[in-house]
């Protein structure tokens, strides 16, 4: 008896069905987080230039910690 006649067999209209719905749900958390990302940035450029610089200097540092973190998960 191999594997495959083993393994529980899945149904392939629930695949083709969640391969149909899973862009669609990707499109509307992007976009959902896109409003949130430039409502954010309106708010905090209001705020003031110290704020911004601040905000700035932050972001630059999370992104170097997450491509160092992904650089040392990698290896």
């Amino acid at each position: 008896m191999d594997v495959a006649s083993r393994l529980p067999a899945t149904p392939l209209a629930e695949e083709a069905l969640l391969g149909l719905l899973l862009p669609f749900w990707q499109l509307v958390i992007g976009a959902f987080v896109l409003v949130v990302v430039v409502l954010s940035i309106g708010r905090l450029a209001r705020r003031g230039r110290s704020r911004m610089t601040t905000a700035l200097l932050v972001t630059a540092a999370a992104i170097a910690g997450f491509a160092l973190v992904g650089v040392l998960l990698q290896g």
